[in-house]
This record gives structure tokens, sequence and C-alpha cells, in this order.
């Protein structure tokens, strides 16, 4: 298994609790496909250093977990259908 890390930034007009749901639908997804040790970090809402959407801010997430390339693969899957989600990058951490 390797480690991995996708950071992830969502809608600043999500209230709290739409945006704990779309979280735990995340890792739910890294979770049920097998992945391991998924730690989730919100690190709050944030300027943009440009405009993405008409969003001039956005909340950023933090997600590590080790699993194999097929599971973030899905992770990513499930981001890109998301209207939620502005932007993600996934990162394979080095050993």
């Amino acid at each position: 298994m390797k480690a991995y890390e996708i950071l992830y930034i969502i809608r600043p007009d999500m209230d709290e609790e739409a945006t704990t749901a779309l979280v735990d639908r995340f890792s739910g997804v890294a979770s049920s496909n097998g992945a391991q040790n998924v730690t989730v970090e919100k690190w709050g809402k944030r300027r943009l250093a440009y405009e993405i959407q008409d969003y001039k801010e956005g909340q950023y997430i933090l997600m590590n977990f080790d699993a194999e390339g097929k599971i973030s693969q899905e992770i990513e899957r499930v981001m890109k259908i998301s209207d939620d989600v502005i932007r993600f990058l996934t990162v394979r951490k080095d050993d």
C-alpha cells in the first residue's frame, strides 16, 4: 500500500452540516474501498490565488490515507462528478 494525500477545495458558501456530510462522503468512499489510516483535516476558508468558477474563496480539506492506486482513482472520479468540489490534487507520498 502507498501513502496518498488529497487536498481539495469546496465551495465557500456551504454550511457546516453540508460540509461535514461531503467530507464524510469522500472519506467513506476511501474506507469502503479498502483504504486504511484515513485522516481528514479541515483547514478552513481561505482566499484563492485566482478566481475559480466565480469563487474568490474556498474551504480547504486535506485527506491522508494508505491505499492502492485504484482507490485514489475512485475518489477522484467521485470528486469530479461532485458540483461542490472546486479543485482537487492527489499526491502519492514518498516512502
